[in-house]
């Protein structure tokens, strides 16, 4: 039995100690499709070596932080507190370090900041998809690993591990976070500045997704789906890729959608292709009987069509 799992009788699931989620959402058997925080389109990530309280802005931090942290509130952008794998020494000093993503359609960005009074920091002008003043842009992705034990024990049970593993492959890149949203998918893994979201991560699946991205694909297994966009055309999205095997980050769009109840048809591009998709929830019954009854809603895939090209008729010059 691994470190971090409790004591078993004959036939019971393995659980991980003060974790009461059903264990086939920690191991990638439960769907977690469709999942993705559909709040976060701009983002703030502030390097906080912590402790963090359940609710980021109960941590203790020095005033101007959380005067920052209040300011994004307002403007609906979703904040983080970000440390790196592994010891976490005392910030000294008053400059604030700041990350902003805006993952807002096909051209999403990164930037870094540091700055003695975050007040300077112009919040109004990521909402607006431009780059502050005294920030850099940067050209390579961050991955954040959810480790905020404060929320639920699993989150650092599984993420701590999984983040230094993953930092020691890219040290410059990884950082520890505070919750993403899906406590039950834990290990979590999110990739900005598009906002992809990644649930029951194990290391392997850590890699091959952080490699994807990297070059600008998406890896299904695991795959939440992209913040900022409402779960049903995350679902329709996923199954899109799944047809069409377009697996590229931004070869995938819904163009329109409606819902009539429960139903949504949306159509989506993929590549040169358009296709009409009709998605509808389900629910998933974790397969552990009463010990871990939990059910998960997720989506299952009602109808896909290609829609054949929109075709015009050739003027006739008089």
């Amino acid at each position: 039995m691994s470190e971090g799992q409790g004591e078993r009788a004959a036939g019971e699931p393995v659980t991980f100690r003060g974790c009461t989620h059903p264990p086939s959402c920690h191991t990638g058997e439960a769907p977690v499709l469709a999942s993705a925080t559909t709040k976060a389109r701009y983002w703030l990530l502030i390097e906080h070596n912590g402790p963090w309280a359940a609710q980021v802005p109960d941590t203790r931090m020095p005033g101007h932080m959380a005067a920052l942290i209040e300011r994004a509130t307002a403007l609906g952008i979703r904040t983080q507190l970000i440390r790196r794998p592994g010891r976490r020494p005392r910030a000294e000093g008053r400059e604030v370090h700041v990350l902003l993503a805006y993952g807002v359609g096909p051209a999403p960005w990164l930037a870094e900041g540091v700055f003695a009074d975050p007040d300077d920091l112009d919040l109004d002008a990521l909402v607006h998809g431009v780059v502050p003043e005294s920030c850099i842009l940067v050209s390579e992705p961050v991955f954040l690993v959810c480790t905020h034990a404060k929320r639920n024990a699993c989150c650092a049970r599984i993420g701590q591990p999984l983040a230094r593993l993953l930092g020691e492959r890219l040290p410059e890149s990884v950082w520890e976070t505070s919750h993403v949203g899906g406590d039950r998918y834990a290990a979590n893994l999110v990739c900005l500045p598009h906002g992809l979201y990644y649930g029951s991560m194990s290391g392997a699946a850590a890699i091959a997704a952080a490699d994807a991205y990297r070059h600008g694909e998406v890896v299904l297994d695991r795959y939440r789906g992209r913040a900022g966009i409402p779960e049903p055309l995350q679902a329709a999205e996923h199954f899109v890729r799944e047809r069409t095997g377009e697996l590229s980050v931004g070869g995938v769009a819904v163009e329109s959608s409606r819902a009539d109840g429960d139903v949504t048809e949306a159509v989506v591009r993929s590549g040169d292709v358009r296709v009409r998709v009709v998605v509808e929830p389900v629910a998933f019954q974790a397969p552990c009987g009463t010990a871990c009854a939990e059910t998960i809603t997720t989506y299952r895939l009602v109808s896909l069509d290609r829609l054949e090209p929109v075709r015009y008729a050739t003027p006739v010059l008089t």
